[in-house]
């Protein structure tokens, strides 16, 4: 028997469960709290946080917004929190801490969504199993789909499978800035700049520039783009970039911006790409690869510009800075098609949707260890995708191996040095860790 079926809900308690609130994570469903107080839509957000917080702001914007705060909770009160739960919502980027609370054992009865934050297009990858297990599981943006394991699935499960953006929206955004034509153009990066999200070679983008005195302005922490910096100082190209550092008044840079050069690694993990959709919210005009991710956030001519090779950047910023209508169509298209599209509104609406849906179904208990395994080596290893060769128990077997994909190699990012960071105790992930280190 279905126990709430037939009839809407009114107050629905929604437990989050997540490895931190940092990032696009935290900024949504603090937004996501907000909107439900300002709907009045009956839902009471509490999030269990199962690692410490390092940066508050998303953390006290939710606390606001009414939002209940579980810290670290203990494995009883976890589950005492999950049987009061109407829904229970899991973030999912493949976390290590996650994935131990998620294999720890038979977990115990909830209506469960899944909201994956990362593509699954490349490693962390999405097992097809797992996406069939919950009472739905929701990508946040289309291109997951792009997957050959998973374009199927949409057929043979089809409503509990679903994409739902996760876009903060632009409440905290100003309108887009007046901008002078008749300067330089101001060129501009917002995010991560280490190579695993980067272009490994966005320094031959940069190169390529023809523009007298073009420099492109780098906002983020300079600790993650070591590399990138040490590349550029070597190779002469330092003089055209202006590193900003990490900055929490992203409007203020973002009005400084003419441009976004978003050049981002073909295998980055990203999927809603906030700092893209609040640059656009903006005005800036953003230049973009064709990949996946970017294709579903940026029309090509209408609201960006897309590109394949460091001559098209340079033919594109050449254009920009003499077509002045153009770009002004483009900053004006950017603005109003993302502030539409992306909008709080449009999340909290379709997660409602699944909400309702989904109530009308029974708890159930979940056991994902016959999906990702039963020890902390197992977990990583069941989301490598193509990369999974690397990972054999048996080092014997494993071919030499050249330098593989950027993201293998992040100190954090749910890769094998994070998985080993947190469980230090695991021999084969430090077996892998040591292999993968002697690559770099």
């Amino acid at each position: 028997m279905k126990a709430l079926a037939d009839r809407i809900v009114d107050v629905i308690n929604l437990l989050h469960i997540t490895a931190h609130l940092g990032g696009g994570v935290g900024k949504v469903l603090a937004r996501l709290a907000a909107e439900s107080r300002r709907r009045q839509a009956g839902i009471t957000h509490t999030v269990a946080c199962l690692e410490t917080i390092e940066k508050t702001q998303f953390v006290e914007q939710f606390q606001a917004q009414g939002g209940q705060l579980l810290l670290c909770p203990s494995p009883q009160e976890l589950d005492r929190q999950i049987r009061l739960a109407d829904i229970v919502q899991l973030e999912w980027w493949h976390h290590p801490v996650v994935a131990g609370w998620m294999c720890s054992g038979e977990l115990p009865p909830m209506r469960l969504i899944v909201w994956s934050h990362v593509s699954g297009l490349h490693a962390p990858e999405i097992p097809p199993a797992f996406a069939a297990t919950p009472h739905r599981f929701l990508f946040s943006s289309p291109c997951s789909l792009e997957h050959r394991a998973l374009a199927g699935l949409m057929s043979r499960i089809g409503e509990r499978l679903g994409v739902v953006v996760s876009s903060g929206g632009f409440s905290d955004m100003p309108a887009p800035a007046d901008r002078s034509y008749g300067g330089p153009l101001r060129v501009g990066y917002l995010g991560t700049l280490n190579f695993a999200k980067l272009h490994p070679r966005i320094l031959d983008f940069v190169a390529a520039v023809r523009l007298p005195d073009f420099r492109l302005a780098l906002v983020g922490d300079p600790t993650t783009g070591a590399r990138l910096l040490t590349e550029a100082a070597a190779n002469g190209c330092e003089r055209r970039l202006d590193v900003r550092g990490y900055q929490t008044d992203i409007a203020h840079e973002l009005a400084s911006f003419d441009v976004l050069a978003y050049i981002l690694n073909p295998l980055h993990y990203g999927t809603a790409e906030n700092a893209l959709l609040e640059a656009m919210a903006m005005g800036v005009v953003p230049i973009v690869l064709d990949n996946p991710a970017e294709r579903y956030l940026v029309r090509h001519m209408e609201t960006g510009v897309v590109v394949q090779d460091p001559g098209e950047f340079a033919d594109v910023l050449d254009w920009l800075a003499t077509h002045h209508a153009e770009r002004a169509r483009l900053s004006a298209n950017a603005a109003a098609a993302v502030r539409a599209a992306f909008a709080i509104e449009r999340t909290a609406e379709s997660l409602q949707s699944h909400y309702q849906a989904v109530l009308a179904e029974d708890k159930r208990s979940f056991d994902l260890r016959p999906i990702f395994g039963r020890e902390p080596a197992d977990w990583f290893r069941s989301c490598q995708g193509d990369e999974v060769w690397r990972f054999s128990d048996d080092r014997d077997s494993r071919p030499v191996a050249g330098r593989g994909p950027e993201f293998l190699y992040e100190r954090t990012k749910s890769s094998v040095f994070h998985y080993r960071t947190v469980y230090p105790t695991d021999g084969r992930l430090a077996s892998w860790a040591h292999a993968l280190a002697a690559e770099q």
